[in-house]
């Protein structure tokens, strides 16, 4: 955010005729910098917020309190609405950030400001009119033509859909650039499996639960309240059972293919502790050692695929939630059994050597007889764990619907007899929706930084 605002306060300086791309070019800083406060907010909530007009010598003279939560989520929606007014349809670099980009990031921005907080993180009331437009941006981002579902969910979590129809935006990466290493992703460079192609580090590992809540029932539809009662863990429990497809896009398990390679199959002996953590691990992030995106650094993996902050799917779910909170429920039908068609047509890579499928997929479609409001919202819900499972989306979902302290509780009280590590683990409501304020930052400001409730 610094870097963003010494740009800014430099292309202010900037003469518009000497420089036409100067808007341009100050969308682009904007959206970053909104990107940039997005992540900080959903993770402490209270941020002191610093703009180009503050000089860095008064840095420390700015409360993390100084703003409402609602300012404080509406100072990052001006930085996408001026991005929304000032970027182009389309960049002449792939990569650069486009108008579409800006509206999709200011609608979930909107999405997240909907669910009015308490000082003590509870959702008190839902707002409508932000809802209201959180549908008028994605319907905007839709009706532009640029973006779709890929065919196959797998083309998403493959070096081969960077950019693609889905990608609305993603961090751009990059190998034999030049520099010493490449600018490769290093966020994800412990998650790979601890076998000789790779070597490091087994983290990222999912739950049992995760696991679970992909099985189906007689119509393929999910199990909201009984996906739990049984654990899928042997070879044939994935055959006994039906699953959805995008359990074997997610999960790596034992006597799988790995990553779509048929004859690389995972095994427990590339686990980091699997008494410990189980023998799941995550494979959205990663990438085969053949892929030309592989990079070795030691002694972890990397690789240039891009990182999706926002693909198409997201923007299509937001809709549907907004449509659902609308008491529109109608409306958002459709657009759950679109993401979830895509899913049953994404079974054409995960095929054994034999030719058949890794597990028994069946997945079906809602239907309009039970789809009221309170089914729709828990069917959305569901579905967006489904899609995102491993992306990252999940625990700020939950603190966003208000639901984090009883769902998180509950799935300990469980998982904890499956993974001892969790033993202690317990969520306090009004305080774990966010992390605390770091006491150094505390102390560097002499105090003019407040804790978080209950820290």
């Amino acid at each position: 955010m610094s870097r963003c605002n010494d740009a800014l306060r430099r292309l202010d300086g900037v003469d518009a005729a000497v420089m036409p791309t100067k808007a341009v070019r100050q969308g682009e800083v904007r959206f970053l910098r909104g990107h940039y406060y997005f992540l900080l907010k959903e993770l402490f909530k209270r941020v002191p917020y610093i703009d180009q007009s503050v000089p860095t010598d008064k840095y420390g003279e700015v409360s993390n309190v100084a703003l409402s939560n609602e300012e404080l989520w509406t100072k990052i929606a001006d930085d996408f609405r001026f991005g929304v007014a000032n970027l182009p349809e389309t960049q002449p670099e792939t990569g650069r950030v486009t108008k579409s980009a800006a509206q999709a990031y200011l609608a979930k921005t909107l999405l997240y400001q909907a669910y009015v907080q308490s000082d003590n993180n509870a959702v008190t009331s839902v707002d409508q009119a932000k809802l209201q437009e959180v549908v008028a941006l994605t319907n905007q981002v839709i009706a532009s033509g640029k973006y779709s579902l890929h065919p196959d969910f797998a083309t998403n979590f493959l070096t081969v859909g960077d950019n693609g129809v889905e990608s609305v935006f993603a961090i751009q990466f990059s190998r034999n650039d030049g520099t010493p290493k490449g600018r490769t992703n290093r966020g994800n460079e412990l998650n790979y499996p601890m076998n000789p192609d790779y070597g490091c580090c087994g983290f990222h590992q999912p739950s049992q639960n995760l696991v679970n809540s992909f099985k189906t029932d007689a119509q393929g539809l999910p199990l909201f309240n009984t996906f739990n009662n049984s654990d899928l863990t042997t070879p044939a429990d994935f055959q006994v059972n039906t699953v959805d497809p995008r359990l074997d896009h997610t999960v790596a398990i034992p006597s799988h293919p790995y990553k779509y390679l048929p004859t690389f199959i995972f095994e427990t002996s590339w686990l980091r502790d699997q008494n410990t953590y189980g023998v799941y691990m995550s494979m959205k992030e990663t990438v085969l050692p053949s892929d030309p995106s592989f990079q070795k650094t030691p002694p972890f993996m990397n690789s240039s695929k891009n990182w999706a902050l926002i693909r198409f799917a997201d923007v299509l779910l937001w809709k549907a939630e907004a449509l659902i909170e609308l008491n529109r429920a109608s409306e958002a039908l459709p657009i759950i059994n679109q993401i979830r068609q895509r899913a049953q047509n994404s079974t054409g890579r995960l095929k054994n050597t034999a030719g058949t499928n890794i597990s028994n997929y069946n997945i079906g479609q809602y239907g309009a007889a039970q789809w009221n409001q309170p089914y729709a919202r828990e069917a959305l819900r569901f579905e967006r764990r489904l899609e995102f499972a491993m992306e990252g989306y999940r625990f700020f979902d939950l603190v966003r619907w208000g639901i984090a302290g009883d769902y998180l509780n509950a799935y300990f009280d469980k998982e904890k007899t499956k993974r001892l590590y969790l033993k202690d683990a317990r969520f306090t409501k009004g305080r774990d929706e966010y992390l605390p304020i770091p006491i150094n930052q505390i102390n560097f400001s002499k105090g003019l930084y407040k804790q978080n409730p209950g820290w």
